[in-house]
């Protein structure tokens, strides 16, 4: 299979063919807001894409209006999460329709619980998260195992049911009636289990926990959500892996709840491709699969994240984390956690304008120049650093020179005009 091919900067073009450059694809490109991110390196990467499958994560909503046309012409299927205006999407995202064992329960239940950015860095008890882990798993396994197609807003309207109260001094819950004629066809069942860990709780305890469950699910599971979750046609990271297709994912720069709810789905989506790509002969999806994270510092943890971009080559996958500052990084994910995502990326694009202190150290002693010629270069000018290779002083892509993208951006504007009127 042809590679595409990787556009970072002026007379800066690689390949994304890892047999040949001996790298992996995984990138971070660090520069304050308005640098140009997002039209010197997202829209390059759309432009080169004709044989990877890609998930792209914008804030700018004519990104996808703008090329999905354009991968359909190249034989792509054309998917669109729209998390900002959910009834325009044409594919549904289900947390539920991903679950195949106990361990992706746990999993679904942990990327809720831990979708705040916060916990990361509490120092609050971690069994209150444990226990809110439990509680949320049990719902999960008790819809899988008593409803026919169930969805993950059968799991939430579950949830919304439960009422507790004191019973002696243990606690009473509205859904004792329904786990105990559970516990009679199955006893050891894994929903009982859960059901149990947190119906032995005191009554204040419990209360704390159901509390804590309440505002994960209320933050990430607005009703514009709830109600796209139950749409028929549900996104298939299997089918994903096995035919070209890209997926756009829109979110909202100033909506951090939303954020939680993409985190979740990336989550869910490096497992998934990860497992099915375990399951094939050779160990490798049958497509390569890129993922251009927009904002990526910015929202929700993506649960063990450190730990899948250290393995994804392997598996023919790769992202590109669009990042303000390092700072910003560690802050999300904790300062060796963020360590690690650094050490894991075989090309780091410093992108400028970035007054970050700790940033500026970094790509000073990567460029082995004085911090000061960092924190003050001249606006538009870059610095890749390749593993294995010198760092390159250039200047950003002017994409604007572009036969494909003129094309592509005058076609975008002549609909716009024709719309308009």
């Amino acid at each position: 299979m042809n590679a595409d091919k990787m556009i970072l900067g002026e007379n800066a073009v690689y390949s994304t063919d890892c047999s040949k450059t001996g790298l992996n694809n995984n990138t971070v490109v660090c520069g304050c807001s308005g640098c140009g991110k997002t039209m010197s390196v997202l829209e390059p990467r759309l432009l080169e894409t004709f044989n990877s499958n890609l998930i792209v994560t914008v804030t700018k909503r004519r990104i996808v209006d703008k090329y999905k046309q354009v991968f359909k012409q190249r034989g792509y299927a054309v998917e669109d999460l729209n998390f900002i205006h959910p009834s325009e999407s044409n594919i549904a995202y289900d947390p539920l329709y991903y679950v195949k064992s106990y361990s992706d329960i746990k999993f679904l239940a942990e990327s809720i619980v831990m979708a705040n950015p916060k916990k990361e860095k509490s120092i609050a008890d971690p069994y209150w998260d444990v226990s809110a882990v439990s509680l949320l798993s049990a719902e999960i396994a008790y819809t899988l195992m008593t409803k026919e197609n169930p969805s993950f807003a059968d799991v939430l309207s579950l949830h919304d049911e439960i009422d507790f109260w004191e019973e002696g001094g243990q606690i009473g819950t509205s859904l004792d009636e329904q786990f105990a004629f559970l516990e009679k066809k199955e006893p050891h069942c894994y929903a009982v289990s859960c059901y149990k860990s947190f119906h032995r709780l005191p009554i204040k305890t419990a209360s704390c926990v159901f509390t804590s469950l309440n505002v994960c699910i209320d933050t990430i599971f607005s009703p514009e959500l709830r109600k796209m979750i139950t749409t028929e046609k549900k996104f298939d990271f299997e089918q994903f892996a096995k035919q070209k297709t890209v997926l756009f994912i829109s979110t909202s720069a100033v909506n951090p709840a939303l954020h939680s709810f993409i985190n979740m789905f990336y989550a869910q989506a490096f497992k998934s491709l990860f497992e099915y790509a375990e399951e094939l002969p050779n160990g490798r999806l049958p497509i390569p699969v890129h993922m251009l994270c927009d904002d990526f510092a910015t929202g929700g943890r993506i649960l063990n994240f450190p730990e899948y971009i250290s393995i994804f080559r392997e598996k023919q996958i790769s992202v590109t984390l669009l990042i303000q500052s390092e700072s910003q990084l560690e802050s999300m994910y904790g300062r060796d956690n963020a360590t690690t995502i650094l050490n894991n990326v075989d090309t780091y694009l410093y992108m400028g304008g970035c007054m970050d202190i700790k940033t500026g150290r970094s790509v000073s002693e990567r460029l082995n120049a004085p911090l000061d010629e960092v924190l003050y270069m001249p606006i538009g000018q870059i610095c890749i650093f390749r593993r294995g290779q010198k760092p390159i002083v250039t200047t950003r892509y002017n994409i604007t020179k572009n036969k494909l993208y003129l094309s592509i951006t005058q076609k975008y504007e002549r609909d716009l005009d024709k719309n308009s009127r």
